[in-house]
């Protein structure tokens, strides 16, 4: 009954220290690396895929490898239906339990870099953005272009097989 005793003795008792309600907390950090989610058991590399969002929903597309940042490298290929090197968040897509072997395809020097933006050269105006009408085309460089052809080769061949 010592314990008893003791918390009745204490019942009444109010604690010194009461925290100030403005405590600063930390504003989460931007900067820190988030892991990537971790790919669903059902996609893997050579998996088919059906995209559900984007320009290209609906379309059936062959996963080449998931990338550092979560996402998925997928490929139409580009000379069947048009879908080209792209990435794609799993939520996006339908795993199929079709699958093609893309052993054969090296797509190591394709990341996330690959996909950045180039830097716009300059920023233009409120007035010279009004009175451009015209929508400047899409630039596909080249070395996407050498890209998309070397992927697709070896692509359309294990499609095929």
């Amino acid at each position: 009954p010592k314990k008893a005793a003791k918390a009745a003795a204490t019942v009444g008792k109010s604690p010194r220290f009461y925290p100030a309600d403005d405590v600063k907390r930390p504003l989460p950090s931007r900067k820190s690396k988030k892991n990537a989610a971790k790919v669903r058991s059902s996609i893997s590399a050579g998996t088919v895929l059906i995209l559900l969002a984007g320009r290209f929903r609906g379309k059936r597309v062959v996963c080449l490898k998931a990338l550092e940042s979560g996402l998925l490298l997928v490929s139409g290929p580009y000379k069947i239906n048009g879908v080209p090197l792209r990435r794609v968040h799993q939520a996006y897509v339908i795993a199929t339990t079709t699958t093609v072997d893309v052993s054969a395809i090296d797509v190591s020097a394709i990341d996330d870099a690959y996909f950045a933006r180039a830097a716009s050269s300059g920023e233009e105006g409120e007035d010279e953005f009004f009175a451009n009408d015209a929508a400047k085309p899409a630039v596909v460089s080249e070395t996407r272009k050498a890209d998309q052809k070397k992927v697709d080769a070896a692509l359309l061949k294990a499609v095929e097989a």
